[in-house]
């Protein structure tokens, strides 16, 4: 899909990056020097959510940053470590293995493999559409759910709290029976670093305040030598670049049944979150996208980080948002973060031994608590009560039983309210007003549009589910129709698809009406509808003329000539109808 109307654009190479000018290639590389400072703190906390070395996080911001950069359609997304996609895959290897172990990490790049795979098989079945299964409403539940998971779970580390609870519920009752055994100084320091990068959104939002953060508590711990007195830190880090090797396979071939689901769920998350966010500013700045080359290149990118020894990754909301804030405006930015991050891993890996884990606890604390859509709740439950209750839903399944589980069941939910609402459709009859011009109005009222001419107007697709409704509203106008009706006609002005059932339904009920001397048309029915109807025995020219009509002028002159009855001076359709 493309944000803009039109035909969709030729793959070009390098799409994200070029043009490039003297002034854009300045621009992009301060904000890729930003991006860096903001993005590093905040991968590398992702790791606590990951169950994997602190070093990996930096690894999501190297070869797969750079493949999609270089292979991707978006200017603006961001690729790297995510907390959604990184809380699925540790509630999924968490009955599997010890997190940061050697099994962890392998099955974890076996999981980020098959999360490539999926993409690319997504990319040949052409299911870039699949992103338009994850409404807003799921999301904005999803992300609050997840939200609270992430935040709850950081607790004991933030606290300095030793918790054998397994689970967000298990961890949170962990952390509370453990109050008294506090650490005062992890407590300080992660504290410290919630309350400074709050303050900072709320005063200085252009602050990296993260990374000064971060640089602080590092500082403190280094120079005090906290660790010497009990303070918990990241401990020694690998330093260089990561060596390029597949995951091991055939290890993991026998607890395929437990990975694939977790990667099927990690696929349509980075699907519909990067096609969402590549979409958002892709508007914002009145540009064209291909969902199915960037498939390519998020598949490309997740086969980089199973190759490189890290975990899956996904188009990024937060750090996209954080690079377009700094000025950002193409790929240029996402490489000029790589190559600093080359450089941390190269000549800074020592210092980042020391830093604390209360404070890498405290930044994914405030990412927790930032995901929680509280904004978009409110709007939802003021706009649409029934989707607020699926968000919530939502919400609630990630909490209390899992990311994976989540996914699925929102989606059920989001299909169920929208059957909900075709099963029930806000059917109306035309009126017409004292102007001459047609109106819908309810029901109940049963008003003919003329003596003897009721106009019953359809407002959804016809189909299984709603004929039922359909059959027994018609009877119900027919049976209290007064004067007694000569024609009922259909207005299927809204109504874009007529299946097999609903087809039969409407030739039973023309041979119902017509037993009750009452004649059925048709009004306004597109071309394919036009056609289906045909394919039925339906809306064909008979003795009183065409069964069907392209208007309501149209249908009113034709009832008028049949009965014997003058014109009306003016006809129009209701408004946000055609005519």
């Amino acid at each position: 899909m493309t944000t803009q109307q039109g035909p969709r654009p030729a793959a070009a190479p390098l799409q994200g990056l070029l043009p490039i000018t003297r002034a854009g290639l300045l621009r992009d590389l301060l904000a890729g020097i930003t991006l860096a400072a903001l993005a590093i703190p905040e991968v590398m906390g992702y790791t606590r959510i990951a169950g994997t070395p602190v070093v990996t996080g930096l690894y999501t911001l190297l070869l797969p940053a750079a493949l999609f950069a270089l292979f991707g359609s978006s200017r603006h997304l961001v690729v790297g470590a995510d907390s959604a996609t990184a809380a699925i895959m540790a509630a999924s290897l968490a009955p599997l293995a010890r997190p940061a172990s050697a099994e962890w990490m392998a099955l974890a790049g076996v999981l980020a493999l098959l999360s490539a795979a999926l993409l690319l098989l997504a990319r040949l079945a052409r299911l870039a559409f699949l992103a338009d299964f994850l409404s807003r409403t799921v999301l904005a539940g999803f992300l609050t759910g997840v939200g609270v998971q992430v935040a709850l779970a950081e607790l004991p580390v933030l606290l300095g709290l030793t918790v054998e609870g397994s689970g967000t519920w298990g961890r949170l009752l962990g952390t509370l029976a453990n109050l008294h055994a506090l650490r005062w100084a992890d407590a300080a320091i992660g504290c410290g670093v919630v309350l400074s990068i709050l303050a900072a959104r709320r005063w200085a939002p252009r602050w990296p305040m993260p990374l000064f953060a971060v640089l602080a508590a590092l500082a403190a711990s280094w120079g005090f030598g906290l660790d010497r007195h009990g303070l918990a830190v990241v401990g020694p880090l690998q330093g260089g670049l990561p060596a390029a090797a597949l995951p091991p396979l055939a290890h993991a071939w026998d607890r395929i049944d437990l990975l694939a689901p977790a990667a099927v769920a990690m696929a349509v998350v980075i699907l519909t979150q990067s096609a969402a966010t590549s979409r958002a500013y892709a508007w914002k700045y009145g540009e064209r996208f291909s969902e199915n080359r960037d498939l390519v290149a998020l598949g490309l990118a997740n086969a980089g980080a199973a190759l490189t020894g890290t975990f899956v990754v996904n188009g990024s909301p937060t750090k996209t948002q954080m690079v377009d804030s700094a000025g950002g405006r193409s790929q240029f930015a996402h490489l000029t973060m790589v190559a600093v991050v080359v450089l941390v891993l190269l000549f800074l890996t020592a210092p980042i031994a020391h830093l604390p884990d209360a404070a890498l606890a405290g930044v994914v604390f405030v990412i927790g608590i930032e995901l929680v859509q509280v904004r978009e709740l409110r709007a939802i439950h003021r706009v649409r009560r029934s989707e607020f209750w699926v968000a919530l839903a939502t919400a609630v399944a990630v909490v209390a039983v899992g990311v994976q589980q989540a996914i699925m069941l929102a989606m059920l939910l989001s299909l169920i309210d929208h059957v909900r609402r075709g099963y029930r459709p806000h059917n109306s009859v035309l009126a017409r007003g004292e102007d001459g011009h047609a109106r819908p109005v309810p029901l109940a009222s049963g008003q003919q549009y003329a003596p003897g001419l009721l106009v019953y107007r359809f407002s959804h697709s016809m189909y299984y589910a709603n004929v039922e409704v359909m059959v027994l509203e018609v009877d119900a106008l027919v049976g209290a129709a007064a004067p007694p009706l000569r024609w009922l006609v259909m207005d299927l002005d809204a109504v874009d698809d007529i299946d097999f059932s609903a087809g039969a339904a409407l030739q039973e009920m023309q041979a119902s009406l017509a037993a009750r001397q009452v004649v059925l048309k048709f009004l306004r029915p597109s071309p394919a509808v036009l056609q289906q109807l045909g394919l039925h025995g339906l809306a064909r020219e008979d003795g009183l003329g065409t069964g069907h009509f392209s208007s309501v002028r149209q249908m009113r002159h034709a009832f008028a000539r049949e009965f014997g009855e003058p014109p009306p001076a003016a006809d129009a359709a209701p408004p946000g109808t055609t005519a």
